[in-house]
């Protein structure tokens, strides 16, 4: 039962993006469900702005991408973090939870917490991944972080940090048997036939390095299996003008290095039977038999609509050198399927394997071998039940650290 208080509680959150704003969303619909007298404030968008957060600036002022522009934008940024530490300061928050934008959040939660405002960050940054050692630095920002995959609180444990599994919320927002045929009606695809989704990306750069590589491989692919279509869900207008620019443009042969690149009538050609659509990603990874992704969220997407798939990626050259050269990533594998079974799920081809000729190979053994979509289609589902978490989960770890005595 909600329980009522003379003294309102009052929680302060920062999120970064729009992924973060409708976390918090979520969050604040869930306290609010567990306790009447409450107030939230903060940085948010327009979803924490629905579900009742007086929101001092809005998440857009956080959503910096690229090291370019970070540095370009940095003098704002910590004026508006030193800002932020006095005003949450002075409202005197029961807690602090900072959603994601860990490079914002954490230094922000450290200061908070030197002036002894209890403190949560949630969604925990990839230190499965990427130096794990950092941890023990969150130790210093965070009393507690939120944690969106079963693996990461075992390793928070290793240095001594409070960290609780909540669940992901990607999990419950597909079915554990999703309907191929209500999704293929939705976006008026044919209802038989085989169809393949491309996913090259949500950024400019992905679709600059994979676009072209990915059509390339999908006509390797159709010059052995001709009766497939194919449909690629665009994250906005800019990646939807990017892709549709380089449809136009047949891919330079070197790019592709494959022996027999595609010629300029097979890439008109291949116009004809692609599909765009304007967001709907999810819908288009259920409606497909297969799907071709970049590596990232997507694949845990893609898990969760239950279809097989081939991840590929490339790093900038630069960007890899240096990546490689000093011992940055921790993990042999790359995919959040395969990081979270344990086992190669899914094939990932990585920066000198992601080509043409190699993604189409790839596609192609799926498609031949329906067995091995049958025998990987249970672990998604297990994988799937593992990620949901307990409900409120998020919630009640917020209010156990809110109501702790002063």
């Amino acid at each position: 039962m909600p329980t009522t208080t003379t003294k309102p509680l009052r929680i302060a959150l920062v999120a970064g993006e729009a992924s973060g704003d409708q976390l918090g969303a979520d969050l604040i619909a869930s306290l609010r469900a567990s306790h009447t007298n409450i107030e939230f404030a903060g940085v948010g968008g327009p979803a924490m702005r629905k579900a009742g957060m007086d929101t001092w600036y809005d998440c857009d002022e956080l959503a910096v991408m690229g090291i370019a522009e970070v540095i370009k934008h940095l003098p704002r940024l910590l004026k508006l973090r030193k800002s932020l530490v006095s005003r949450v300061a002075e409202w005197k928050p029961d807690v602090f939870v900072g959603i994601d934008a860990p490079d914002f959040n954490l230094g922000l939660e450290k200061r908070l917490k030197a002036q002894s405002v209890r403190t949560i960050h949630y969604v925990s940054p990839s230190i499965w991944a990427w130096r794990e050692g950092r941890a023990k630095k969150i130790h210093d920002s965070a009393d507690r972080v939120l944690c969106l995959f079963p693996m990461e609180p075992p390793i928070y444990a290793k240095y001594s940090v409070d960290a609780r599994f909540v669940g992901h919320p990607l999990a419950k927002m597909f079915a554990i048997d999703p309907d191929q045929a209500t999704a293929r009606a939705a976006l008026q695809l044919p209802p038989q036939g085989t169809t393949i989704a491309i996913l090259p990306g949500s950024r400019m750069s992905e679709i600059t390095r994979l676009g072209a590589v990915f059509v390339a491989a999908a006509i390797h692919l159709r010059r052995l299996m001709p009766d497939l279509r194919f449909v690629a869900p665009m994250a906005n207008a800019r990646c939807r003008e990017a892709f549709e620019k380089l449809l136009r443009q047949p891919m330079d042969p070197k790019v592709d290095r494959s022996s027999n690149p595609p010629t300029a009538e097979e890439w008109k050609s291949f116009r004809s039977i692609l599909t765009l659509t304007d967001g709907q990603a999810h819908q288009v990874m259920i409606a497909s038999d297969l799907i071709l992704l970049a590596s990232g969220t997507a694949a845990l997407e893609c898990m969760l609509a239950k279809r097989p798939m081939v991840v590929a990626y490339r790093l900038s050259g630069f960007t890899y050198a240096i990546v490689k050269g000093l011992g940055l990533l921790k993990i042999d594998r790359y995919s959040l399927p395969n990081i979270l079974s344990g086992e190669e799920l899914v094939p990932e081809l990585m920066q000198h394997d992601c080509t043409a000729e190699k993604i189409s190979e790839a596609m192609r053994d799926w498609l031949k071998h329906p067995a091995r979509v049958a025998q990987a289609v249970p672990k998604f589902k297990l994988l799937h039940q593992q990620l949901v978490g307990r409900p409120d989960a998020a919630a009640e770890a917020v209010l156990e650290v809110a109501q702790q005595p002063a």
